[in-house]
């Protein structure tokens, strides 16, 4: 169980931080949001308001709050090894970030390049991503309330939202939150794809390919009330599962404990998929839509407080 006396530290924290946010806006105080967070006149726990029209991503060092107005759409940002381009790129020190009510138009449009904690990703709209909302290694992130349509592939991709691993961050990667996300339209497979992987609406993935670390422990999140509807313009090359629970290697040991319910599936043709199928019974699936309508786990198991 988390303890209270963290839980009133923890909101106490945030309404400080709130009674004391400055207020920044792109266009206007700032050309660009990269400009606004690389300022020193801007501190953690301010907002960067982002006005209506296109706008770059940018890599995000501080605890900041981005916020859109309007319909500000994050168009290009950062590059990418793979070549994708990114919308928001979380590093070091943006632990606490909250990105709101942006509408996205790149490949990769929210992802940390280090294990940051305590991210908010809420009321967003993401179109034909490579991979929309990607934490690698954070725990107690919130990534609720978004509106991700079309995703596309790219010999890897396809991706709604991902919870994973693959540097074996000491304190796992735990008690983050996916809900009430509308995952929907059509998985676009490249011309050329490679083939021989699925894409995913939701996905918990222990990455241990290529001789990575892998992953300590990924556990105790909760996926509740989603709904993913996404069909594949090309199933015999990669068709989309609309949940995974992946481990790389045939073993148990590192998923364990995460709570899936309440869901919506049954617009994807492929609903729920384990590998290794044993997954399922260390982990709580239950109360979904489709073809995992689940052993009638009470609904407590689904909360917040375990």
């Amino acid at each position: 169980m988390r303890r209270p006396l963290f839980v009133l530290i923890l909101a106490g924290f945030c309404a400080a931080n709130t009674a004391t946010a400055a207020e920044w806006r792109v266009p206007g105080d700032f050309a660009t949001i990269q400009a606004a967070i690389d300022s020193p006149s801007v501190v953690a726990g301010d907002v960067i308001l982002v006005g209506p029209g296109p706008h770059a991503g940018a890599e995000v060092t501080k605890s900041v709050e981005i916020r859109g107005e309007g319909r500000a759409v994050i168009d290009s940002g950062p590059g990418h090894p793979s070549g994708k381009l990114q919308g928001f790129r979380l590093m070091a020190g943006s632990q606490g970030t909250t990105i709101s009510h942006l509408t996205f138009e790149v490949g990769l449009a929210i992802i940390n390049g280090a294990a940051v904690n305590n991210v908010t990703v809420v009321q967003n709209r993401f179109l034909n991503a490579y991979q929309a909302v990607s934490n690698w290694g954070g725990s107690g992130w919130d990534i609720s309330h978004n509106d991700i349509v079309d995703l596309e592939t790219a010999c890897g991709g396809g991706i709604g939202i991902l919870i994973g691993d693959w540097q074996a961050t000491l304190s796992g990667v735990l008690d983050n939150l996916v809900a009430h996300n509308k995952i929907s339209g059509t998985l676009h497979v490249s011309d050329g794809d490679c083939g021989g992987y699925a894409g995913a609406g939701i996905v918990i993935y222990a990455d241990f390919r290529w001789g990575a670390p892998g992953a300590v422990a990924l556990a105790y999140n909760r996926v509740i009330k989603n709904k993913v509807s996404v069909v594949s313009d090309n199933p015999g090359l990669v068709d989309i599962n609309a949940f995974e629970l992946t481990d790389t290697r045939p073993e148990l040991g590192v998923i364990f404990e995460n709570a899936i319910g309440f869901n919506d599936f049954r617009g994807t043709a492929s609903q729920i998929a384990l590998s290794p199928p044993e997954l399922a019974g260390v982990n709580l699936l239950s109360r979904n839509f489709g073809n995992n309508r689940g052993h009638g786990l009470h609904p407590s198991v689904f909360r917040p407080d375990r």
